[in-house]
């Protein structure tokens, strides 16, 4: 792992090779580790460390961008003569708005020392237990755990300079029987914080009462969300709307309904990448410091987030929304996204419940239409009837098609307990809970 001085210094030399020229430096070194299993037993450990220096240089209005993980002094030079290359060929940006001139960061403690030294054989033996514990039930575990620690800094010509140290760890299973299955999912930056042998027993559990399921006719019924179908509910709404460039372009579903009631009441949705309780970061990858950003108050839709380009053309301050390069045009997004928790336990909103599905997640969901956020997708590892506030039996995986904004407009009561949920692409963090809704379409019964 580097220092904090290690990463200043490369920031340093790369701007000075970009001298006369205005230039940001964003360096994000990584260690990464995963153990993978299927079928009851371990077939994978891998590790990387790497370090990646991002550099933009500003000529005119023109913009060279270039990127490198050969960070000598060989490297820093053909990095930079690259970033010139591309800032003269490149066409004019008029929409830049210049790289960042001041800013004041708070300071976040999200480093976990026993996260970043977690071993392969510490993570392997957490695994094993899963395993066992599946072939005791004569069922097949399989999923990942993946642990490590990132470092992240932006620098500039202006003066520029932050850094930000933290940690990070991930366990999905998915238990499998002939006929069900069972999933389970915890993010964090702590590992002491995901509850390994209790999320393998969940997925087990549900996969054991998945068995023999039965078929349903497509329909509207009342659903009970497990947090997991809630976090693609809540990612959906921020990858088709929560940014400012898709409100801009006109295909939001927050597009003619700013200041408007578009959901319940009880529902708030706000970003906050300073919150310990989700994936906090101070700053985005232009160095903006981020803040607490409500997108839906009180069932009232507010306020897109924004990056610095997108604030420039709108007259307003950069939310600290800019995405890393890689995702340079999806951005800006959301990436520390919390739904507000409710007053019910899992088990309360099923009691409450006369007829209606309790479903575990979603998944292959897509975007039929933007405004409304309407989205097609399935069910996945577990579905169940309800009937007078019991599980009654399994039933058969559903295609549902569906507004995510009407949906959470049918909101009947919301779970107390709020889960860690970080995507796998573009690293987006949600702080969830499970949800009850009035009503939800399904469309059709997948084989």
């Amino acid at each position: 792992m580097k220092t904090q001085e290690d990463i200043y210094n490369l920031c340093q030399q790369a701007l000075e090779l970009c001298k006369p020229y205005p230039a940001e430096a964003l360096v994000i070194s990584a260690q990464n580790a995963l153990t993978r299993f299927a079928n009851n037993f371990i077939h994978q450990n891998v590790s990387e460390d790497n370090t990646i220096l991002y550099l933009r240089l500003l000529s005119g209005k023109r913009i060279g961008a270039a990127s490198t993980n050969r960070v000598d002094s060989a490297g820093l030079i053909e990095l930079s003569n690259r970033a010139r290359q591309n800032a003269q060929t490149g066409p004019e940006n008029p929409r830049f708005p210049g790289f960042l001139e001041s800013a004041a960061y708070a300071a976040i403690a999200a480093f976990d020392l026993p996260t970043a030294d977690l071993s392969p054989r510490l993570r392997a033996e957490q695994v094993r237990s899963v395993c066992n514990l599946a072939a005791e039930e004569g069922l097949n575990a399989s999923g990942a755990f993946s642990s490590g620690n990132d470092q992240m800094a932006v620098a500039n010509t202006h003066g520029i300079f932050t850094y930000h140290a933290s940690t990070h760890a991930d366990f999905q299973v998915v238990a499998m029987a002939p006929d069900s299955s069972g999933h389970a999912h915890a993010s964090a930056w702590r590992v002491a914080d995901i509850p390994v042998e209790a999320l393998a027993r969940e997925a087990l559990q549900k996969a054991k009462l998945g068995s023999n399921p039965r078929e349903i006719s497509p329909g509207e019924y009342c659903v009970v969300l497990d947090a997991y179908a809630t976090q693609d509910i809540l990612a959906m709404l921020n990858w088709h709307g929560m940014g400012a460039q898709s409100v801009m372009e006109g295909r939001s579903w927050m597009n003619g309904h700013m200041g408007e009631k578009v959901m319940d009441s009880r529902v708030d949705i706000w970003d906050d990448g300073l919150d310990l309780a989700g994936k906090p970061a101070p700053f985005d990858y232009e160095g903006v410091p981020k803040q607490h950003v409500d997108i839906v108050r009180a069932g009232v839709a507010t306020a897109p987030v924004h990056d610095r380009r997108t604030a420039h053309e709108a007259g307003v301050s950069s939310t600290g929304h800019a995405l890393h390069p890689n995702l340079h045009g999806l951005s800006p997004l959301a990436s520390n996204l919390f739904l507000s928790p409710g007053e019910s336990s899992l088990e309360e909103m099923i009691k409450a419940t006369r007829r209606g599905l309790y479903i575990t997640r979603f998944w292959y969901t897509r975007q039929v239409y933007p405004r409304g956020c309407v989205i097609t997708g399935m069910t996945r590892d577990g579905v169940f009837w309800i009937e007078n506030g019991e599980i009654a039996y399994p039933v058969k995986n559903l295609r549902f098609t569906q507004s995510y904004v009407d949906a959470l407009n049918d909101v009947e009561a919301i779970g107390r307990e709020t889960y860690l949920l970080v995507s796998e692409y573009g690293n987006i963090a949600c702080r969830v809970p499970a949800v009850k809704l009035a009503r939800f379409n399904f469309t059709g019964v997948t084989a």
